[in-house]
């Protein structure tokens, strides 16, 4: 009768571990999420007290004045906003790429990221999950909310590994994060967002956005398709023991696809200019993007960004 038994006890045994298993799992989700969720709420919040009127009602691109632009700016605009775009109010991107922790020789780990954007006031969320190993996540939300920046970094969601304290600096890095992102909603740069353009040559020109007390300059590259392809600046950099130094930065951006009337890139990374060699230590594609998610905000369009045909 015993050998009977055993199985059965057994069987009940994996299933009442795999619930509670269920259950943690379910626990250390929810715990996770409310740093984003916190964060998402001001951000929501502060868009709501900014924004006025209907989105759907904003000013096109024949009737900005683009006269006063640098010329590769005005070109860039021309391109990647055709015909009659309305002025994004908000955006949620889906992230699917690699997030290398550590020096040059660290490997690249899987990771998946959220980020929601806001263009006035300038903000996000960035939310992104990266695997370790099997069933070793760390949770990551990076952002900047309120004139802030953020960065919170915790092992299976529970284990705090990093924490950024509040800093000048931090606030000025993520804000310039912010302004090299704004290839993914170009609308953001036309007149009336608060981005002076400064021209360097017929194929580049200086971006500087200034909010709440930080000041961010970015230098965008154009090809010669009149697409941004890359930018650089010099940004705070984490040292590792609290300590901030000035660093040089590159982002690439590429494969631009027609998402709801604008041309945006699908493609990016990332890498600090550091004296041994570059690191690259970001890099993703983007699968999906919503523009004016926010419920503060018309909801306009939901496009998944599927493989172009061959």
């Amino acid at each position: 009768m015993s050998r009977t038994r055993t199985p059965g006890r057994l069987g009940i045994a994996i299933v009442v571990g795999v619930l509670a298993v269920g259950a943690l799992l379910a626990a250390v989700r929810a715990r996770t999420d409310g740093t984003a969720a916190r964060l998402l709420d001001v951000l929501q919040r502060e868009h709501a007290e900014t924004t006025t009127g209907d989105t759907e009602n904003g000013e096109t691109l024949d009737e900005a004045d683009l006269s006063g632009l640098p010329a590769p700016v005005r070109r860039y605009l021309e391109r990647v906003l055709p015909g009659e775009p309305r002025r994004v109010q908000s955006v949620r991107l889906r992230q699917t790429g690699a997030f290398r922790l550590g020096d040059a020789d660290s490997p690249w780990k899987p990771m998946t990221a959220t980020q929601h954007y806001t263009v006035d006031p300038p903000g996000f969320v960035w939310d992104a999950r990266i695997d370790l190993a099997p069933f070793l996540p760390i949770r990551v939300v990076d952002a900047f909310v309120g004139g802030a920046g953020s960065l919170e970094a915790k092992l299976l969601s529970v284990v705090t590994v990093a924490d950024a304290p509040p800093s000048p600096e931090l606030d000025e890095g993520e804000l310039a994060r912010y302004l090299a992102e704004m290839v993914w909603f170009p609308t953001a740069f036309l007149p009336g967002h608060g981005v002076r353009w400064e021209p360097r040559d017929d194929r580049s020109a200086r971006a500087t956005l200034e909010y709440r007390g930080s000041t961010a300059t970015v230098v965008f590259h154009f090809d010669e398709n009149d697409e941004v392809v890359r930018v650089t600046a010099d940004r705070w950099r984490d040292t590792g023991d609290g300590e901030y130094e000035r660093c040089p930065w590159t982002g690439y951006f590429s494969d631009y696809r027609e998402v709801d009337g604008m041309r945006v890139p699908t493609a990016a990374e990332v890498a600090w200019n550091l004296p041994p060699g570059d690191l690259p230590y970001w890099r993703a594609t983007i699968d999906d993007a919503e523009y004016d998610p926010l419920p503060t905000a018309t909801r306009r369009s939901n496009t998944s960004l599927s493989p172009n045909p061959e």
